[in-house]
């Protein structure tokens, strides 16, 4: 007696563009430092670069960097934009904005435009407010 096996057939895949799935609209990373990852330098770029690794020395852009959830990073920076989820150390200084998001670990002066802290970060230093996006900001007035 022969036996017989039964395939299931997946369906065929969607023709409707709708029906695809739809990508996450984070900002498109031109370059990671993943996890377990470790780097002493000088970092320039354009674009976003996110960091989720260890990083130690200096980083300049005009553009957005991402410190990621368990990442440690010691470094004067430079940048358009500044999101920390992770250990940040040094001076940050940001011409558009800074956010600390849960549950970071900030200690250093940070100089920006917009400051954005979450309940449970935790930073310990100076903030300054510098709307005029220069390198160099006034003490804030009271």
């Amino acid at each position: 007696m022969a036996q017989t096996t039964t395939t299931p057939i997946s369906p065929p895949p969607p023709t409707n563009l709708s029906q695809l799935p739809t990508p996450s609209r984070g900002p498109e990373l031109n370059a990671l430092l993943g996890k377990g990852s470790q780097f002493e330098g000088k970092l320039l770029f354009e674009g976003t670069v996110r960091i989720d690794g260890k990083f130690s020395g200096e980083i300049v852009s005009t553009d957005t960097l991402i410190i990621g959830e368990g990442a440690e990073v010691k470094a004067n920076v430079q940048v358009g934009t500044l999101v920390c989820l992770g250990d940040y150390s040094g001076d940050a200084k940001a011409t558009k904005s800074i956010e600390l998001k849960a549950p970071a670990k900030v200690r250093g002066t940070i100089t920006t435009a917009t400051v954005v802290i979450e309940r449970g970060v935790f930073f310990e230093g100076t903030c300054k407010m510098d709307t005029t996006g220069a390198s160099h900001s006034a003490p804030m007035k009271r």
